[in-house]
């Protein structure tokens, strides 16, 4: 196999690679861009003009995604899979995914779209390479823009596989990309409705890419990955490479969706969420229940029919997101 298929082990060992350009006995084109960033490029007869991102470790513990994209480029090193897509490869948070650590100073997934640039740090500097990595490889006018980014989440979920999709002014989510999502196995679909501070975030908001955030189960180490079942996904990013995805109608049939009801933001160290430590995404919340308090007797109370709960984390820094209140959208605002 060719050695820029090791993409991770490269990354794990903190190495550049001696060739920065190989091709595959198939004319595809290998090229190493900078520490866990690998870009494919059919030959120019195969190529079906869409440019495809997959990133993960942005969380450096969340091991089955990066599995995943490993899996993925050695069969693309050993011309077992057959690209007609261009393809960017990126491990986010190197240091991270080194140390089996979250982060090391600051979460990487919330130091975009401008973000980085107010702050100091490896990882700050790390997302303003990732945004570069990004912007230069969806630089290329008249062509498709896709870009998932995967995660496994540090909690239990009622809803194991499920997805985020950003918000733009002016932009309709698509029918067509949730129904790819429901064919890559996801279960759900959060639909935002704020510009916000993620990956995908900015390369849905700056780079007109339609993007994703994936969440794919509970975060193991490495190795520990059989619970977490993405048979589905990796099918279906196979035929996005390989150019020959199902022509099927954009059903949406068993596909849930929700849309974000209110953010909760933890404004001081006085921030107490009314929660278990333990409980899981998608859990339901009454009318009426107390949620979390703050200064100021700031209180949040469930107002809404249908109130279920994402990412609650009270140990998040003064100013940042501490949960997420969803509650059931309607398919027919659709693109």
């Amino acid at each position: 196999m060719l050695a820029l298929g090791k993409l991770l082990d490269l990354t794990l060992a903190g190495r550049e690679p001696a060739e920065k350009t190989q091709l595959t006995v198939e004319g595809v084109r290998m090229r190493w861009l900078g520490e866990g960033a690998l870009e494919v490029r059919p030959p120019e007869a195969r190529d079906n003009g869409m440019d495809l991102l997959l990133s993960a470790g942005i969380h450096g513990n969340e091991t089955a995604p990066i599995e995943l994209l490993d899996e993925l480029l050695h069969g693309i090193a050993r011309a077992e899979i057959k690209p007609r897509a261009r393809i960017l490869f990126l491990f986010g948070n190197p240091e991270a995914i080194r140390k089996g650590e979250r982060y090391i100073e600051q979460d990487v997934n919330r130091l975009f779209n401008g973000r980085h640039e107010l702050s100091s740090g490896s990882e700050a500097l790390r997302a303003g390479q990732l945004e570069q990595f990004a912007k230069t490889f969806f630089s290329v006018p008249g062509r498709t823009r896709l870009h998932y980014d995967l995660h496994t989440a540090i909690r239990g979920s009622k809803i194991e596989q499920f997805a985020l999709y950003p918000f733009k002014e002016g932009r309709q989510h698509s029918r067509r990309e949730l129904a790819r999502l429901r064919a890559a196995g996801m279960e759900a679909v959060l639909l935002q409705s704020k510009a916000s501070i993620t990956f995908t975030a900015f390369t849905y908001e700056q780079l007109d890419a339609e993007a994703f955030t994936l969440e794919l189960g509970k975060a193991r180490p490495f190795g520990q990955n059989e619970q977490v079942n993405l048979d589905r996904l990796e099918t279906r990013l196979k035929q996005i490479i390989e150019g020959n995805e199902p022509q099927e109608p954009d059903a949406l049939d068993g596909l849930q969706l929700f849309s974000v009801a209110r953010e909760i933001i933890k404004h001081s160290d006085s921030f107490r969420l009314h929660l278990p430590a333990d409980i899981e995404n998608f859990s339901e919340l009454s009318k009426g229940y107390l949620l979390a308090e703050d200064l100021a007797e700031s209180r949040w109370i469930v107002e809404e029919e249908g109130a279920r709960i994402i990412f609650p984390n009270p140990k998040v820094k003064n100013g940042l997101r501490a949960g997420i209140l969803i509650v059931p959208a309607n398919p027919e605002q659709l693109g």
